[in-house]
Order: structure tokens, then sequence, then C-alpha cells
């Protein structure tokens, strides 16, 4: 799978090149995880999402990166994310890599919003007083912090994963949603996390009540 890299031959900023031929393949080719539904661009500059499903009213923002995708994705303002994990308005995310010399995807995945929760969020040092946007803090969105489950492959190191296989992962995390607390959440994202760790499908736990007698 490529991009088509003539559809920014206009621009000059490379980045504007990039964010153009990349949302034009998104639009294109990919389709909602929730429905199955291709997702639809909205109106440039839009503050929240980039994408959304007519069908089932899911937004996506889009994030591009050359090469490896790496630990980390730089996202924008901290504390107007933050503010929307806890208000339960942020957006899926849709994260792809590319080569750039030969264009192809590399890489292409959706994280559920609802793996995305304040503890996943880096904090970056404010601006400095000569920058345009001096004291201005951004903030990383932590990858390594999101249990497996949470990352849902359309392409896979340049392998296309089943559209069937995509719909039934998302609908295997769709449980969280009902842990309206991102409290809750971050509590349950623990748990998967070291479940991934265990390298287990299954466990058994035990619980211990101790009774203090006065």
């Amino acid at each position: 799978m490529t991009l088509n890299k003539h559809l920014a031959e206009q621009y000059k900023s490379a980045s504007q090149k990039i964010r153009v031929i990349t949302e034009s393949w998104v639009g294109q080719e990919i389709f909602c995880p929730s429905c199955g539904n291709l997702v639809n661009r909205y109106a440039n500059n839009r503050p929240v999402a980039d994408f959304y499903c007519t069908a089932c009213s899911e937004d996506f923002e889009l994030k591009s990166k050359e090469g490896i995708l790496g630990k980390k994705v730089v996202n924008g303002a901290y504390n107007t994310l933050i503010e929307r994990l806890i208000e339960s308005h942020n957006p899926n995310l849709f994260l792809l890599g590319y080569d750039l010399q030969s264009y192809e995807i590399t890489n292409f995945l959706v994280i559920p919003k609802h793996f995305i929760v304040p503890e996943i969020i880096e904090k970056r040092k404010p601006l400095s007083p000569t920058a345009r946007r001096a004291g201005w803090i951004g903030c990383n969105i932590i990858l390594h912090n999101i249990p497996q489950a949470g990352r849902i492959f359309y392409v896979k190191n340049k392998q296309v994963i089943p559209k069937e296989s995509v719909l039934e992962n998302w609908e295997k995390t769709v449980f969280l949603r009902a842990a309206s607390k991102t409290t809750a959440r971050s509590w349950i994202l623990d748990i998967m996390n070291c479940l991934d760790k265990l390298g287990k499908k299954e466990f058994t736990y035990r619980i211990y009540i101790i009774l203090k007698m006065s």
C-alpha cells in the first residue's frame, strides 16, 4: 500500500505535503474499526479530530511519522488534552508510519480513545521565552504504556490485516467504555499491561481477606 505523492506537488512545505497525501490515503482506504464504514474527512483546521464516521459517529485524529512509530507520539497542548480525557471528549487515534523513499505504508493502526488516559500523557517543557508561543506546554502520548489490545493494526510491517480481524479486535475493547471514570479505566489498563508482561492469556487470582479481631 503506497501514498500518492503527486497529490501534493503544488505544496512547498514538506510537512504540508505529507499531511495532504496521508489524509487523502486514509480518506480513501480506511474504514471505521467500530462499524466497518469508510471514514470521512473533516474540514481543515478542526481542533479536535481529522476524520469521522457518519454511521456510528466515532471521531479520529491522525498522526503520521516517517519510519518507525517509536515509543512516543507528539500531541498538542497538555492542559487541553487532559481536560478532554477527563470529560471523555477525546477522539480515537490513527497512527500511520511510512517510508519516505518509497512512500509505502509500513504501519497503520488505531488506538481506541478508551485506552488514552492521563497516566500515559507526558508533559513537555514549556517553550522558551524567545519562542513564538513562549510558555506553551505540549505533550507526548507514551505508546509503550498502552496494552497490546489497545493497538489495533490495519497494516503491520507492511502486511495488511483482514478487515474482519480489525473489527473483532476493536469489539474486544469496547467493555472499557463502561468504565466511565478515567481512574477506573486506568486501573483496568494497568492490569492489562501486567498480563501482557506475563505473556499468558489465562491466569488465576486469589483474594485474601484479613479480619482484625478486637
